[in-house]
This record gives structure tokens, C-alpha cells and sequence, in this order.
């Protein structure tokens, strides 16, 4: 599927892989909804990317409700979107059973899971309803969703079980998802980035940043969000590509810790 002409949505587009994502959708020549909670950053990315092309809709992703709200905005907007990217998550560390022999708190691995899992499921099989019901193009594609997960998911650190064990879940959700949806002309690919530059990394000392990218084989960087972005568009171009995980991490392996 060409992007071009598309009505596409991007959660967690406030900031991140999701911006730079939403950018790159724009330039392509699809229509965006942006959805994200940080309302102020959202409306900032909707003025820069210009209303015509891009409009700003605040999401709470684990609500059912606010989901098909704002899926609705964005049909009336632009139509049903074919493109769905999901870019929205939270991170947070903490052991099993800390140094003073207190367990996780229970909530602590909930709060997690239930943004980076349940709620990426959510927009998933909200938006995957709606693709289906649409026209199919010539070569029978209908849509095409895209999932971040992590290498996380498969090197997961100390103190990372519920971040993990969230983006593990989107991992293994990949391959049934696409052949669900295969009937009806709907593909489901998911990108695991490495170390990418994005809010969360550059709020970190440069001495910090500089660490990281030189456990990362090649390039010795951090990802640069351009590059997610880009083969996010790559994905939605190429139709078969389906029910794969895609690791973007310059053959980086996570340590312990």
C-alpha cells in the first residue's frame, strides 16, 4: 500500500518514534490523526505538519470509550484510516524483590502492561474492525498495523520484567493477529527497536548517552527516530511483509544490565 492519499493513525505521536513517524507519514502524502495524551505537544506537531494534513486527538489508549472517540474524529477528518501505527508505551524499572527483600508491588507490573499490552491491543482491534469493513484496493489490502515492541522483549535487563514481559506480549501477538486478519486483506508487522534517540535518552548526561551507543555493533550510535520511521513507511509499502517481528537495533544483544 502507497501511503500516499491514506488516512493514517499514530499513537504516542506526541513525541519519539511516533512524531517522527507521523512526519514521515505526512511527507509521504497520507492524511494523520495523531493521538497521544500530552495535549500540548500533540496540537505543537498538528500546526507544524500543517491541519490539512495532520489533526491532534488527545487518547488515553486503555480506554475502549476514548479510543473510538477519537476514531472517530479521524474517519470524519480523513476517512477510515488503513494505516495504523502504534508508537504509544511507558517505560519504568523495578526488581522482582528489591535489596530489602520487598516484592514488586503487584501494580507496579499492572500499570505497565496494561498501557504497552492491553492498551496497544485495544486501538488494534478498534481500528482492525473498521479496516476491515473498508473497500479492498487492487491487490485485495485493506490496511496494515504496525506494533512497537522492543528487544526488550528478547533481552530483557535486570529490573525489566514487566516492560519486557509488555513487549513481549506485543511480540507474540504478531504472528496470530496477522493470521486473523489475513481474510480480510489487513497485515500486522511489529518493529523491535534497540537504543533509539528519542526524550527518554536524551534526558540522560551525554557521558551516559555516549556509554550506550558504543555497546551497539554498528552503527556505534543510537538510533536516530528518522530511521524507525523509515522502515515503518517501508512496511506499509511492502505488502508482503506480515506477520513478522522486525529487531531494529544495529545487532545489539542487551547485557544483564
Amino acid at each position: 500500500m502507497q501511503a500516499k492519499g491514506q488516512a493514517a493513525l499514530v499513537t504516542g505521536a506526541a513525541s519519539g518514534l511516533g512524531a517522527q513517524t507521523a512526519r514521515a507519514l505526512v511527507e509521504a502524502g497520507a492524511r494523520v490523526t495523531l493521538l497521544d495524551i500530552d495535549e500540548p505537544a500533540l496540537h505543537a506537531l498538528a500546526e507544524e505538519l500543517g491541519r490539512g494534513a495532520a489533526q491532534a486527538v488527545r487518547c488515553d489508549i486503555t480506554d475502549a470509550a476514548g479510543v473510538e472517540a477519537a476514531l472517530d474524529a479521524g474517519a470524519r477528518a480523513h476517512g477510515t484510516a488503513r494505516i495504523l501505527i502504534n508508537c504509544a508505551g511507558i517505560g519504568g524499572a523495578k526488581r522482582l524483590v528489591d535489596r530489602d527483600g520487598n516484592a514488586m508491588p503487584q501494580d507496579a507490573f499492572a500499570r505497565i502492561v496494561n498501557v504497552n499490552l492491553l492498551g496497544t491491543f485495544n486501538v488494534v482491534r478498534l481500528a482492525a474492525a473498521r479496516m476491515t469493513q473498508a473497500e479492498p484496493m487492487d491487490d485485495g489490502e485493506r490496511g496494515v498495523i504496525v506494533c512497537t515492541a522492543s528487544v526488550a522483549a528478547f533481552d530483557g535487563q535486570i529490573g525489566q520484567a514487566a516492560y519486557a514481559a509488555s513487549k513481549g506480549g506485543l511480540v507474540s501477538l504478531t504472528l496470530p493477529l496477522a493470521r486473523d486478519l489475513a481474510q480480510f486483506g489487513v497485515r500486522v508487522v511489529t518493529i523491535a527497536p534497540g537504543l533509539f534517540l528519542t526524550p527518554l535518552l536524551y534526558a540522560l548526561p551525554q557521558e551516559v548517552q555516549q556509554s550506550l551507543a558504543a555497546s551497539i555493533p554498528f552503527p556505534k550510535r543510537l538510533g536516530k527516530p528518522e530511521e524507525f520511521a523509515a522502515l515503518a513507511l517501508h512496511v506499509v509499502g511492502n505488502v508482503a511483509l506480515n506477520g513478522e517481528v522486525i529487531r531494529l537495533d544495529g545487532a545489539l544483544r542487551m547485557p544483564p544490565r
